[in-house]
């Protein structure tokens, strides 16, 4: 294979990828439209915050 072919394996590699991951975040953005999923959301979120007003974070020691 020439070095011209590589790179059309690469372009085409890279486009497939795109649009791979443009078609996750699409389904992302589509479940995080939905109420059950967005209290889910919210309280992941709260859960978050509390754990980190705590001292260290609330992650464990520092090393």
């Amino acid at each position: 294979m020439s070095a011209g072919g590589r790179r059309e394996d690469e372009d085409m590699a890279g486009m497939v990828r795109r649009l791979l991951v443009s078609g996750i975040a699409a389904k992302v953005v589509q479940e995080a439209s939905k109420p059950h999923n967005q209290a889910k959301i919210k309280a992941f979120v709260t859960r978050l915050v509390e754990q980190n007003r705590k001292p260290g974070g609330g992650r464990g020691p520092v090393r």
